[in-house]
C-alpha cells in the first residue's frame, strides 16, 4: 500500500520505486490499483472483469493532497485487459491506458493487461562481473538493433526468447560485447520505432510477455553480453489511451504548446518542473534495470530536453528565468536521475544521445555536470561520414575534417556511433555512402571500420552494417542476410568479428579511451597523401598498438613511420587482407623497428600501406 513517506517521496518527484506501488498489483485475493488523476471528477476499472462497464467499479480518492486514486477488486486475474474510464470536471470522459502497466494489448489494441512479474533469474554470474565488464576502461562494442526487422520467421517478427537464442549465437561469433535494443517500451505506432512510447513500464507485446524479455535478458547475459535499452523521456505520442490530457488536464505535459508541444515529432513534451512527472520518469528508468535486469539505458534526444527552443522558430519558445533558451527543469531532471541510477545501480551505465556542445554530460554531477557515464560522439559521426563521401582525390582538402575529433575527444566520455539515424530517409546504406566502384566501396567501408575501432571511444554499429547491407534500413521488412554469401560482403563481416576481437584482446585499444595517456598522434599532418597514423596506449603496460590509414586508393610503399620503442611491430590487423576481400597488400607478418629518426621519435618502421586501408601493429620486443 502507499505510505505516508511514499506520497511525500512522490510530491517531493524523488521518488524511484513508484512501480511497486502504483497501478495495477496483483495478489491472491484479485488486485489493489492506483492512479495518480489529482483533476478527475470520477475514475472507475473497465476491463474482462466487469464486461467494460464503466458504472461497475470505481475507485476513491485518497483523502490527502497526493491526487491519487485507489481501490482493489477481487474479480481481477493475471493477464485480464483493463482501462482506467477517467471522468474530468469540464469534458468527456475517456479510457486511458494504465501508465503504469506492466504489460498491453497487443497493438493496434490498446488496453493494459494484469501482469505479475514473476521470474526465476539464473544470470547472477553475469550480474557479478558486470561491474568490470561495464567500466569506463572496458572494452564495449555495441550492436544497435531494431527486434522486429533484424531477422523474421515465415514473415513475422521473432518473438524475445527466439530472438534470444538466434542474436546470442550471432553477437558471440561477430564479438560484440553488449546489444542495444532500440525501444521495445509500448507504443502504438509501429513507424516510430518505439520513440513514440505509451507503455513507459511495459515491453511491446508484438515480441511476447514480459517473461519473453527476461528470457532474452537472461540468455544474453549467460553468452556474455549486455543489454542496453533505449529509453524515452523526452516526449510522448498524443494518442487518446496515453499521458495527453490525461486527466482532462495538462498533467504530464506543459499546457503551453511552446513548452508542451513537440513541433518536429507532433508529440507531447513532459513538464519536468512537476514533481510527480519526475517520480514518474526515475521510476521507468529505474524499472528496466531493477524487474529486467538491463546493464543500461541510452536515454533518446537529450538535447530536445536541454534547449527551449529545440526545433523552434523565434516567437515559438518561452525564455527561461533568466531570459536564455537553457531548460533548468530538464537539466535538473536529468542530474537527479543519473544521481539515482548510479547510487541504485553502480554498475550500470547510463549513455546520452546529446548532439550539441553542452558541456560536462558526462561529468558527474557534483562538479557541475549532467551525471551521464558516456555520450555519443555526433560530431565525430557526422565529420567521419561527411569526410568518406568524399572522392579519394579530394580528401587532402578536408584533411582536418578527419583529424578534428581528437580535438575534443577527451572532453566527454565518448561512444562513436554508426546508428539507425545514418541509414534510413534517403541518407542509404553505410556502403552505399562509400565512393568509387565497388571494389573502393568495400575497401572504404574496411578502412572506415578500421579507423573507428582505432579511435579513442567505444563503439556502435547499427545492425547490417557489419556485413555490408546494400539497402537502406526499412523497419517493415529484415535485413538482407543473403548477401552474407557473397564473397565481399563476407569478407566486410569477417572484418568486423576481427577487429570486435582484436579490440577485446588488445588493452591499447580500448583501456585510455577518455584520457589523452592513451593517444598519441604520430603522422597527423599528411594531408597531401590522406595518411593518418596514431598510437593507442594501455594502462597495464600492455604493449602499443600503431594505427595507420590510407585514405586513398593508391599503395603507400616504404611510408616510414616514427615509432616510440624499438623492436617487433607486428602487424595484427590489415584490412586489405585476403580473408576480407582485399587484394593481400601488406606488411608480412611485421616489420622490425630501425634507428632511423621519424616524426620526432626516435625510431621508425618501413611500412607498406595497402590503398584504402586500415592497419594496425603491436608492438614485441624481439620479433
Amino acid at each position: 500500500m502507499l505510505t505516508d513517506h511514499d506520497i511525500y517521496l512522490f510530491r517531493e518527484g524523488s521518488h524511484g520505486r513508484l512501480h511497486e506501488k502504483m497501478g495495477c498489483r496483483l495478489s491472491a485475493d484479485g488486485a489493489r490499483f492506483a492512479l495518480w488523476a489529482p483533476n478527475a471528477a470520477a475514475v472507475s476499472i473497465i476491463g474482462e472483469f466487469n464486461d467494460w462497464r464503466f458504472d461497475a467499479d470505481h475507485l476513491t480518492r485518497r483523502a490527502d493532497e497526493s491526487g491519487i486514486w485507489e481501490g482493489h477488486l477481487a474479480t481481477v486475474r493475471h493477464g485480464h485487459a483493463y482501462k482506467y474510464r477517467v471522468t474530468p470536471h469540464y469534458g468527456i470522459a475517456v479510457d486511458k491506458a494504465d501508465p503504469f502497466g506492466f504489460y498491453c494489448e497487443k497493438p493496434p489494441a490498446t488496453a493494459s493487461r494484469a501482469w505479475n512479474l514473476d521470474y526465476a533469474w539464473n544470470d547472477a554470474q553475469w550480474m557479478g562481473s558486470r561491474a568490470s565488464r561495464n567500466a569506463l576502461d572496458s572494452s564495449i562494442a555495441i550492436y544497435e538493433l531494431h527486434p522486429g526487422s533484424w531477422r523474421k520467421k515465415s514473415g513475422e517478427f521473432l518473438n524475445y526468447r527466439d530472438l534470444a537464442d538466434a542474436l546470442a549465437d550471432y553477437l558471440t561469433q561477430m564479438g560484440f560485447t553488449h546489444v542495444e535494443l532500440m525501444p521495445i517500451t509500448e507504443h502504438p505506432f509501429y513507424g516510430s520505432w518505439g520513440y513514440q512510447t505509451t507503455g513507459y513500464f511495459a515491453p511491446t507485446a508484438r515480441y511476447g510477455t514480459p517473461q519473453d524479455l527476461m528470457y532474452f535478458v537472461e540468455h544474453l547475459h549467460q553468452n556474455g553480453i549486455g543489454v542496453i535499452l533505449d529509453w524515452v523521456p523526452s516526449h510522448f505520442p498524443t494518442d487518446a489511451h496515453g499521458l495527453m490530457h490525461f486527466d482532462g488536464t495538462h498533467l504530464y505535459e506543459h499546457a503551453d504548446v511552446r513548452q508542451g508541444f513537440h513541433p518536429e515529432w507532433n508529440s507531447a513534451i513532459f513538464n519536468y518542473g512537476r514533481n510527480e512527472v519526475r517520480s514518474f520518469l526515475t521510476s521507468s528508468a529505474l524499472f528496466w534495470l531493477d524487474k529486467y535486469h538491463v546493464d543500461g539505458i541510452r536515454v533518446d534526444a537529450v538535447a530536445s530536453m536541454l534547449y527551449r527552443d529545440y526545433a523552434r522558430k523565434q516567437g515559438e519558445w518561452i525564455p527561461n528565468r533568466l531570459g536564455g533558451r537553457e531548460n533548468f527543469e530538464a537539466v535538473g531532471f536529468l542530474r537527479k536521475l543519473n544521481e539515482a541510477i548510479y547510487r541504485d545501480f553502480p554498475d550500470a551505465m547510463s549513455i546520452a544521445e546529446e548532439s550539441t556542445a553542452w558541456p560536462m554530460v558526462s561529468r558527474p554531477t557534483y562538479m557541475g555536470g549532467l551525471g551521464f557515464g558516456m555520450k555519443w560522439n555526433m560530431g565525430w559521426m557526422h565529420d567521419t561520414i561527411e569526410y568518406m563521401k568524399l572522392d579519394p582525390v579530394y580528401r587532402k582538402y578536408s584533411h582536418g575534417q578527419l583529424t578534428f575529433s581528437m580535438i575534443y575527444a577527451f572532453n566527454e566520455n565518448f561512444v562513436l556511433p554508426l546508428s539507425h539515424d545514418e541509414v534510413v530517409y534517403g541518407k542509404g546504406s553505410m556502403i552505399s555512402k562509400m565512393p568509387g566502384d565497388d571494389w573502393q566501396k568495400f575497401a572504404n567501408l574496411r578502412m572506415l571500420f578500421g579507423y573507428m575501432w582505432g579511435h579513442p571511444g567505444k563503439k556502435l554499429l547499427f545492425m547490417g552494417a557489419e556485413f555490408g547491407q546494400r539497402r537502406e534500413w526499412t523497419h517493415e521488412g529484415e535485413l538482407e542476410w543473403w548477401v552474407t554469401g557473397l564473397p565481399a560482403h563476407a569478407g566486410i563481416q569477417a572484418w568486423v568479428r576481427d577487429l570486435n576481437r582484436t579490440y577485446r584482446s588488445e588493452p591499447a585499444l580500448h583501456q585510455i579511451d577518455f584520457s589523452p595517456e592513451g593517444f598519441e598522434w604520430i603522422d597527423v599532418g599528411n594531408a597531401e597523401i590522406s595518411v593518418v597514423a596514431f598510437l593507442r596506449k594501455a594502462s597495464d603496460g600492455s604493449a602499443p598498438v600503431l594505427v595507420v590509414c590510407n585514405f586513398t586508393p593508391v599503395p603507400r610503399r616504404n611510408f616510414l613511420s616514427g615509432v616510440p620503442l624499438p623492436g617487433f611491430w607486428r602487424e595484427i590487423l590489415n584490412s586489405d587482407a585476403h580473408e576480407y576481400g582485399g587484394a593481400g597488400w601488406g606488411n608480412l607478418g611485421g616489420v622490425q623497428s630501425s634507428p632511423v629518426g621519424a616524426h620526432g621519435r626516435l625510431h621508425s618502421i618501413n611500412l607498406t600501406l595497402p590503398p584504402l586501408s586500415t592497419i594496425m601493429c603491436r608492438w614485441e620486443a624481439d620479433g
